[in-house]
């Protein structure tokens, strides 16, 4: 027998695997600006960690004797993610690992696609930096590297301002937001990921509510920084901190993760902020230069709370009394 639920009915022909694919296919830009910025070991990560998540997932059903959910395209996503948060001369092993442990552990164990408290890509980065703390930190390129930062020092823009401010040899705005700098396969390049982030938003695929809330806030943490810490405004230090790291990335592509973030239009709005302000709370007063991943799982956390304070008004149930 069928069970159906009361109306009203809604119809769509967007599918899970049909939202995969255009994430996929968004996250295209920046995966070929990392290949042609770090060469063929970008593209063997890439390659390595997304087989290793389709083949995890195949695997775990198989011998679990469940259906096969390769094809809703989840854990391609979840590998390319894995691949674009790596630094290029991590050992090939790791993005292997991280990626079974994404699909692993975070999600099938929780009961596949749907049902993960945080995001599997996140918490597999967490994961690997935590076990390989040198390896995940080490942004150390070849002689062949383009860039305009030093080589042998394998210093990100965001280390470098927080180890010792602007210098003669600091990267330009301009440069960190076209990609010219050191840092993870996916990360490096604003411009790449805000064309992604347009494709997402045209097929409309996320809302701008968290994206925008999440810049927002954390840009207006950081001014306050700069007016009340004593520095003054400083555009090229809100830029570098908005262009640099995993910001750009973590708004727009997992922040917006469907399973971990708030479905309510408030909750969402409320979600960005935290991760605004937490985020710019960890890179300014942390001892890391970083702080995204840890604030995006954190804050996956606080999802049910979120959702549970602002749920909308039941229809015909009559809002608040005066």
């Amino acid at each position: 027998m069928y069970h159906v639920s009361s109306n009203p009915h809604v119809r769509d022909k967007m599918t899970t695997s049909r939202i995969m694919q255009i994430v996929a296919l968004a996250l295209m830009p920046a995966s070929l600006f990392g290949i042609w910025n770090f060469g063929f070991r970008a593209l063997l990560i890439i390659v390595l960690s997304v087989g290793s998540a389709v083949c995890s997932e195949w695997l775990y059903t198989h011998f679990m004797k469940k259906p096969n959910t390769i094809t809703d395209f989840s854990a391609v996503v979840t590998g390319l993610l894995i691949a674009l948060n790596m630094p290029v001369r991590i050992t090939w092993w790791m993005p292997v690992l991280g990626s079974a442990f994404a699909i692993i552990v975070v999600k099938e164990l929780f009961g596949g696609l749907g049902q993960n408290f945080m995001n599997p890509a996140l918490a597999a980065r967490c994961f690997l930096v935590i076990s390989f703390a040198g390896k995940m930190t080490d942004f150390s390129v070849t002689d062949s590297y383009r860039g305009v930062i030093d080589s042998v020092s394998g210093a990100t823009p965001l280390a470098a301002l927080k180890s010792g401010g602007f210098t003669e040899g600091s990267v330009s705005v301009f440069n960190l937001f076209l990609g010219n700098v050191q840092g993870t396969i996916g990360e490096t390049s604003a411009l790449m990921i805000l064309i992604g982030a347009a494709i997402l938003l045209i097929f409309k695929i996320i809302s701008p509510r968290i994206p925008c809330a999440y810049l927002g806030s954390f840009a207006v943490f950081v001014i306050l920084y700069m007016l009340f810490g004593g520095m003054g405004f400083d555009a090229r230090f809100l830029f570098t901190h908005l262009f640099g790291g995993g910001l750009m990335l973590g708004a727009w592509f997992m922040a917006t993760d469907y399973v971990t973030s708030p479905i309510t239009p408030r909750g969402q709005l409320i979600y960005g902020c935290c991760l605004g302000v937490l985020t710019a709370i960890l890179r300014l007063f942390g001892g890391a230069a970083e702080g995204v991943s840890y604030s995006i799982i954190f804050c996956n956390l606080l999802v049910p709370v979120i959702e549970n304070y602002t749920r909308p008004t039941v229809f015909g149930k009559g809002g608040k009394k005066a």
